[in-house]
């Protein structure tokens, strides 16, 4: 749920607050398909459509799509749901590129079985 905290001087929910929601929820579905560790490499094509308020229920959604030997992008979108249980709008989409890695950091293959 957004909250006061995380507004911006305008009183919207701050972007960089909507963009570590999505990071989380990105690599917590790419942690899943490579079975490792993974970082957070690029943000591609971030828009913003609408603005999020104090109270709007941030819902994200990931897709997995291309995948390389250790890269994988992947397709978020955020939805909010006004006042917590109002209309949806989506207020945002990006693709995201995680990187697999070992122990040391270090690129690392992805699993070719899905989890």
């Amino acid at each position: 749920m957004a909250m006061p905290a995380d507004t911006n001087a305008a009183g919207d929910i701050f972007g960089g607050w909507v963009l570590s929601q999505m990071d989380l929820a990105g690599g917590i579905a790419a942690g899943e398909r490579a079975r490792c560790r993974v970082v957070t490499i690029a943000v591609d094509a971030m828009k913003f459509i609408r603005p999020v308020h104090v109270g709007d229920v941030l819902c994200v959604y990931s897709e997995i799509g291309e995948i390389g030997r250790s890269s994988m992008k992947i397709r978020i979108e955020a939805w909010a749901r006004r006042h917590r249980y109002d209309r949806r709008e989506k207020v945002t989409e990006a693709i995201f590129t995680f990187v697999a890695v070992d122990e040391e950091g270090r690129p690392k293959a992805v699993s070719l079985e899905k989890a």
